[in-house]
């Protein structure tokens, strides 16, 4: 591929939910279409996998199917892929101690009280030192700044109390769905379609630089391979957007897309580290039966099991600050975190718990190179932020990802989704002007 020049009417970049949801879209609608992916593989934040140790495949990104979802939820249903529901009961750990899993929720109407009358939106750090600082308000403060760096993976200096309040005035929490086998086939199926449409899918090919005017971009990759085209979509996670241009992963604009970069520096992009663990048995299940969701205050303080499938496997959670203080963290230093985490919420030994282990997996998001995050939540401004940032320019550029969608489903794959295939839309109609 080296200093081969290419030349296509649409480029997309990035073959995620996002780029290969639009490629699909604008291939159906009779366009050339050349999609190419930094990754050796497809999917981008959403990866299947089946490590040594493990009985069947885990998801080391998106698992869940959150909310209502239709766009998701239409796309499994023609790819034949069905849902079911996670079973199990929910545990709150506190010091050891089991506490009831709607703790966070009895605490939650006061917080919505004072977030009901906020005259103008501020960082959830603010509204807890101005309205909840005495010491009968500290278990409030506590659950309400681990929800929101645990379920949203923010920082509560910057996350939008508006935006919480929205999300948890429907009680925060979906019902726990995932795709049956994952979402990698999913996306696998996709890409397939994409592929049978006439769809260029060119893998391990790393953009570096789009020089722009409009109708024509130069692309250029890491190994000086050239793509030009008359439209690109630009589907990279917001990590990319944020990244400095002395550090590595980021993307160059001639000319520089002055305002789209504020923007994207504006909103939030949350790091999330994930650890799978397969057992021989589910050991845990004398202390906690029927163990489905567990949320502690271990250093790596969420769990959840896999039933009704896979009841000896357990996956660890840690987001928001936390996790991004460990993004220079190896791999081995996270799983002995994430073991005496276990042996701790579990009260047993650390030596129960490495008896019972039979395989095991860290994915650290925060350094994961062409992505260098998890998602994004909604900083204070963050409407106007992302209205900047999904605005094409001359006809020529356009964005999507779930950094850039706006709607209930933020940050998930549906938001991606939704967005690709808007964004799609968007090109469609440019051509037809």
């Amino acid at each position: 591929m080296l200093n081969h020049t290419y030349q296509t009417p649409i480029l997309i970049i990035g073959a995620g939910a996002a780029g290969l949801l639009a490629a699909y879209e604008l291939a159906a609608a009779g366009q050339q279409v050349v999609v190419v992916e930094a990754r050796e593989r497809v999917g981008g934040r959403v990866h299947t996998l089946q490590p040594v140790g493990f009985k069947r495949a885990i998801e080391a990104g998106a698992e869940f199917l959150h909310g209502e979802a239709p766009v998701t939820r239409a796309l499994l249903l023609e790819a034949g892929i069905d849902w079911q529901v996670a079973t199990g009961r929910t545990y709150m750990l506190e010091q050891g101690i089991v506490q009831p899993d709607t703790a966070f929720f009895e605490e939650l109407p006061l917080l919505l009280e004072k977030m009901a009358h906020l005259t103008e939106d501020m960082p959830l750090a603010t509204l807890l030192a101005q309205e909840f600082a005495g010491d009968e308000y500290a278990r409030l403060r506590a659950m309400a700044t681990q929800f929101a760096e645990g379920y949203d993976a923010a920082d509560i200096r910057r996350v939008s109390a508006w935006a919480l309040r929205e999300e948890w005035a429907t009680d925060g929490v979906d019902e726990s769905l995932r795709p049956v086998g994952g979402y990698g086939p999913l996306l696998d199926w996709l890409a397939a379609r994409v592929q049978a449409a006439g769809v260029a899918l060119h893998l391990a090919t790393t953009i570096t630089e789009l020089a722009w005017q409009e109708g024509q971009v130069r692309a250029v990759t890491g190994t000086g391979a050239v793509y030009e085209a008359g439209q690109v979509l630009c589907t990279v996670p917001l990590g990319i957007w944020q990244r400095n241009n002395d550090e590595a992963g980021h993307l160059r604009f001639i000319p520089e897309l002055t305002a789209h970069r504020a923007a994207a520096k504006q909103l939030g992009f949350g790091s999330v580290i994930k650890v799978a663990l397969e057992f021989d048995t589910p050991f845990w299940q004398e202390r906690l039966p029927e163990l489905e969701f567990l949320l502690s205050d271990a250093p790596i303080p969420t769990w959840w099991c896999q039933l009704p499938d896979m009841p000896t496997q357990l996956t660890g959670w840690l987001a928001g600050p936390a996790a991004h203080q460990l993004h220079a963290a190896s791999n081995d230093m996270v799983l002995a975190l994430a073991l005496e985490s276990l042996a701790s919420v579990l009260a047993v030994s650390p030596a129960t718990v490495y008896a019972h282990l039979r395989g095991s997996y860290v994915r650290n998001w925060a350094a994961e190179p062409h992505t260098y995050g998890a998602y994004s939540y909604p900083t204070v401004g963050a409407l106007a932020a992302r209205a900047t940032l999904a605005t094409p320019v001359a006809n020529t550029l356009f964005f999507a990802g779930e950094a850039v969608y706006e709607g209930p489903a933020a940050g998930t794959v549906e938001a991606a989704l939704v967005s690709g295939q808007l964004a799609a839309r968007t090109m469609l109609a440019a051509l037809s002007c």
